[in-house]
């Protein structure tokens, strides 16, 4: 048999292999890697690729390390979920760098880190003052998390005492032109009130690359062409003006009759429209 037509079956054979291995081995393989983890996926791509290129070596012998590789890896892995002795001796413990605003030397030299590479990874987290940080560590799979002072960090709602209703994830209920009758089912709507929503932008369902539904039930839509703009949603923006109109008409009431218990009564709901206006205006600008 020729040898194009020999490492064509060994290539092809190694890709199907590594593609389960990969699958077993889980999604940390291609996220952030541990030190095991980096070397693992060093070694596997290496045996997977003299399984396609050494014709002297049987290809099954790359297949069974491949397999007593990965074998070891899960082994590892499932020893470091029940043991935190084992995590902390494989994988290392986080190290703190600086802490109350000082930089801890000895833990720096420790990863053998330079202060240039550290104000470096700094600078990467948008920090470009050491004295603005409170602290900071390096994680096992090295990356650096600051924690900034307290006057640095960032104005939060809460910090202003205004309360931020749930909101929840929106639903993709069109995708390349194909509608996802899942989705609509999850948000309790229908074909027909998809279609009635695309008459209103003026497109049809073909035309949208991506039509996702948030939970006030606006429909936003992305279409193939870019050039066509479509009209954004305005159902917050409606329900809003309505119910500040309904305020205003309420106030109006109130000043328009003389008869104290009317007066009273208006007087009452303005008060109940003001708290539900003031509940739902962070969702509805």
């Amino acid at each position: 048999m020729p040898e194009w037509i020999i490492v064509s079956l060994r290539t092809l054979l190694a890709v199907v292999v590594l593609f389960f291995m990969t699958k077993l081995l889980g999604k940390r393989q291609v996220s952030e890697l541990s030190l095991f983890e980096y070397i693992t996926g060093i070694t596997i791509g290496s045996i997977a690729a003299s399984i396609c290129l050494d014709l002297n070596t049987s290809w099954y012998l790359g297949v069974l390390s491949l397999v007593i590789w990965s074998g070891i890896t899960i082994g590892i892995e499932y020893l470091q979920l029940k043991s935190k002795k084992a995590r902390d001796f494989i994988d290392h413990r986080g190290t703190v760098l600086i802490q109350n605003g000082k930089i801890l030397e000895d833990n720096l030299k420790k990863i053998r880190i330079t202060s240039d590479e550290l104000l470096t990874r700094l600078r990467q987290k948008n920090m470009f003052k050491v004295a603005d940080v409170e602290f900071a560590i390096m994680e096992p799979n090295g990356d650096i998390n600051v924690f900034p002072t307290k006057e640095n960090q960032p104005l939060t709602p809460k910090d202003l005492g205004i309360q931020i209703p749930h909101e929840t994830v929106p639903q993709t209920v069109i995708m390349d032109g194909k509608i996802l009758d899942h989705s609509l089912n999850n948000l309790g709507l229908n074909r027909r009130w998809l279609h009635t929503e695309l008459d209103k932008a003026g497109v049809t369902v073909e035309n949208v690359f991506l039509g996702q539904v948030d939970d006030m039930g606006e429909l936003y839509l992305d279409l193939f062409d870019d050039t066509i703009q479509v009209p954004k949603p305005k159902t917050r923006q409606l329900l809003l003006a309505t119910l500040q109109k309904a305020l205003a008409d309420v106030k109006g009431f109130a000043l328009d009759t003389n008869d104290p218990k009317a007066k009273k009564m208006y007087r009452a709901c303005q008060e109940k429209l003001e708290q539900v206006i003031a509940k739902v205006k962070p969702r509805l600008q």
